[in-house]
Parts: structure tokens; sequence; C-alpha cells
């Protein structure tokens, strides 16, 4: 049952792929035909076809590389070096500037509208919140730059370099995306500590993992978490957990009589005291209760830390109840976000880079993982169709030849100056840059690809000593 889920999911993502580019280039081929425009080929994906078909005078065909699409159309612009050369020889007609614009433009458009349906969608239906509202500090990592800034458990975060914030992530208006997206050599925080009057500023660096050659590099972080109640979810048999009398919904309050704001907390608390036995001051109903707790190492997997036992139940950390978002909300949403990121890519001060866009396996595997979540799965794709469909529409607008903007770009520039730009030079100029794109789109895949490359953690089961 489950490897026939896994293929029904990798079907459903393969899917809405081809339904997003299918719909794009939908748009040119209709407003092609509308104007009259000579349509050789209507392709998805790019390469030689694995499949074709001419209909009409139409080639219909699917490519071997999953990846993108297009609508052959010589008298837009020619691109024989990369799509081969024209069946039939016979000299086409020129068209106006107006309809390369229209025909550029259309795609774009039927991505937003698709974008706008979906949305629609999702409006009616809902979605999960899938955001972290609290900004209080819950865990503060030994030896990090919020440790070193004077970050306090407890605290309360305002704003980040002067941007209010409402939640802890889960969107640009949280802690974490505006942590990524910083820009500079330290991050200000405006905080509000139990106790004090007014808020304070905090200016903290930042850090980020060390990753490998091939893999993206990793994001800004300054090491916090939100805090969380320690709530046990489950026990596992013959844990110290176990041992000590813990049950399934207790709440551990204190260790030593130290508040514990995160179950993060309690773990580096731990380490810390080289596993020593701690008191811990637990809350049952209505009852406080103090119980010891000996941390113990597993039988397996072998060198393991020693470690409670205690599986946390963090449902209530994120807040996924179903909210109806407006198509035009999410539309608006989805470009903010989209504007902050290439803000950021484009910044000489930012740690955003191109290896840390999304290409197409990264995208697939994030749809996956949607889908996968729990039985909401299915609303969490649709709401991020909305998002790539509106970053289609947007990429796809941008003045760079090739692109639908660099169509409409080189039209704008005939009608200005009243003669179209050189067939031959034109012809250069979109292969050398789609030759550019192309390397740029191996490139994110290859880091796309590095992604699951590496160690993988062994899912050996942890079982305790009787």
């Amino acid at each position: 049952m489950d490897t026939l889920k896994q293929l029904l999911l990798i079907l459903t993502v393969i899917v809405s792929f081809n339904i997003m580019i299918f719909v794009h280039e939908l748009g040119h081929f209709i407003a092609a035909r509308w104007r009259g425009l000579k349509v050789e080929k209507f392709q998805i994906w790019f390469g030689k076809p694995l499949w074709s078909k001419n209909i009409g005078g139409v080639q219909y065909g699917l490519g071997w590389i999953p990846a993108g699409g297009f609508v052959a159309l010589p008298q837009m612009a020619p691109m024989q070096a990369l799509e081969g050369d024209r069946e039939d020889a016979e000299p086409l007609p020129p068209i106006s500037p107006l309809d390369k614009i229209i025909v550029a433009v259309a795609g774009p458009l039927f991505s937003l509208g698709l974008a706008l349906v979906l949305g629609l969608g999702v409006w009616v239906i809902g979605k999960p919140q899938d955001r972290v509202n609290t900004t209080q500090v819950g865990f503060i990592k030994k030896d990090s730059p919020a440790e070193r800034a004077g970050f306090a458990l407890g605290d309360k975060i305002l704003a980040v370099n002067g941007r209010p914030v409402e939640g802890f992530m889960g969107g640009l208006d949280c802690i974490t995306e505006n942590i990524v997206l910083s820009e500079g050599d330290a991050i200000e925080f405006t905080v509000m500590r139990t106790g004090e009057n007014g808020p304070r500023v905090i200016r903290s660096s930042f850090e980020t993992e060390q990753t490998a050659w091939y893999q993206r590099r990793a994001m800004r972080q300054v090491g916090i978490a939100a805090v969380n109640p320690a709530l046990v979810q489950s026990l596992m048999p013959n844990s110290p957990a176990e041992k000590a009398g813990l049950q399934p919904g207790d709440e551990i309050v204190a260790l030593d009589g130290i508040k514990v704001w995160s179950t993060p907390q309690i773990s580096q608390y731990l380490a810390d005291r080289d596993f020593a036995s701690t008191l811990a001051t637990v809350k049952r109903g209505d009852k406080t209760f103090d119980v010891a707790l000996q941390p113990a190492a597993p039988l397996t997997p072998a060198n393991q830390k020693p470690m409670l036992g205690i599986a946390w139940d963090t449902s209530g950390l994120i807040d996924s109840h179903i909210v109806h978002p407006s198509p035009i909300k999410q539309c608006k949403d989805s470009v903010k976000m989209m504007l902050a990121t290439f803000t950021a890519l484009f910044s000489p001060q930012s740690s955003i880079g191109v290896d840390q866009l999304s290409g197409p396996i990264s995208i697939a595997k994030a749809k996956f993982d949607l889908l996968n979540t729990d039985q909401n799965g299915w609303l969490r794709l649709l709401s991020f169709m909305v998002l790539i469909n509106v970053n289609l529409a947007i990429f796809n607008m941008l003045p760079f030849p090739v692109l639908d903007g660099g169509h409409t770009t080189l039209a704008l520039m005939e009608w200005i100056s009243r003669r179209p730009v050189q067939a031959r030079i034109l012809e250069y100029v979109q292969s050398a840059c789609a030759l550019v794109l192309i390397s740029l789109f191996l490139y994110i895949t290859s880091k796309d690809i590095g992604g699951f490359v590496g160690p993988k953690e062994k899912n050996e089961p942890i079982r305790f000593a009787p």
C-alpha cells in the first residue's frame, strides 16, 4: 500500500508540472492562432521528441528533457540553432510589433490566470495556515550568535531590522524569513524582555552551516527557536522516562528549578551537564510533582548519546487551522515573496545566491513532501501551485532574450525604431541567451541533485535495555 501511495504521489507531481507548462504554452499557442502567426511546433519538455504527431500543420510533441516547453513561432524569433531548421523553407510574412507583444504576454497571462483559478479553489476549500505565530524565544543555541549577542529565554521579538514581525516562521512578516533575507553583516532585533519598561535593541551576527561544494549554501541563522511547551506525546519502551513514571500528556515545566521554554532546551541542558541525573518538575492535569530523570544510552542504534526516550508533541507549535485567503491575496503574497527573494538575490550584502534557487527537481520534491504530510497535503499542493504559477509568470516577463519579457522588449524597440532587429543578429542573440539559461538551469539542477547526495541517517529503531 505504501508503494502504491508513493507512486500515486509521484504521478500527481508529474501531472501538476505538465498542467502548469501546458497552460503557459497554450496561452502562446492560442494568441498566435488568433493573430494569424505560423505555428510550427507545440512541445512540452525540451529535447528530441519521445512522441510527436502532425495535426493541421502543427507538430505536437513531448520532449525527453523534463523541463519547460515551447511553441515554435518562426515569425516571433528565429531559433534554428536550438530548435532545428524549418521543415518548409517558404518565406513568411512579417508580423507587427503588437502581434509579437500579444503572443509573448499571453503565456504569462495564462499562468497568472491558472494561479487565480487555483487560488479560487484554495479560497473555497481552504488550506492549512502552517505558521508559528509566537515571536517569543524558547531556545538559544550554545555558542551561537544569539547567545553572544545577549538574547535571553522568554524574549519577545517585536521587529527584525526595523520590520515588525507577527510570527516565528511561515511568512514574510516572520522572524525566520527576515533573518534569511537580511542584508549586511549584522541583524538588528527589537526585543521586549520581561520586567523591562520598554523594548531594547540587540545586534547579532549570523552563521551558516557548512555544506559540500555540490550542495546549496545554507541559509543565515542566529541560533534561536520559538517557545514550545515540552509535552510528552509518547514514551519509548524501557526508556528512562517510562521507568521514571512519565505518561503521555505530561508537561515538563522545569529542570532543577530552571523553567523549560522548549524541547530543544531540554536536550541542550542535559548535554551541558554530561547527561547527569536531573530533577524534572512535571505537570499532569491539575497536579505538579517532581521526578528524577537519568538519561541512558539505548542499545540501538550504536554510539547514540544518552537520552530520555521521549517523543515530544509539537502539534501546538505550528498553527495549521484551515484559512480561506482570497485569490487576489494569494497572488499578492506570492508576488511579495518573489520580489523579496529577487531583491536579496541581487543584493551584494545578502547571503542569497543563484545556487539557492529551486529547479524542477527541488520543486517536484517540495510538491511530493507537501502531498505526503497529512490528509491536508493536497490542499498545501494547491496553494503551492498558486505560488509557482505566479513565479512562472513574473520570471517569464523579465526583459531577457528568449523569455517572454525579452520578446516584448524587442517588440517595443521595433515599434519605437519602426524597423525590426536583423534576423541573423537576433538569432545569435536568442541562441546565446538560451544557452546561458540552459547553463543556469543545469547548474541549479546540479544543486537540486546535490541535496540527495551525502551520508544518509540510518532509520534504525531506538531500543533500550529492559
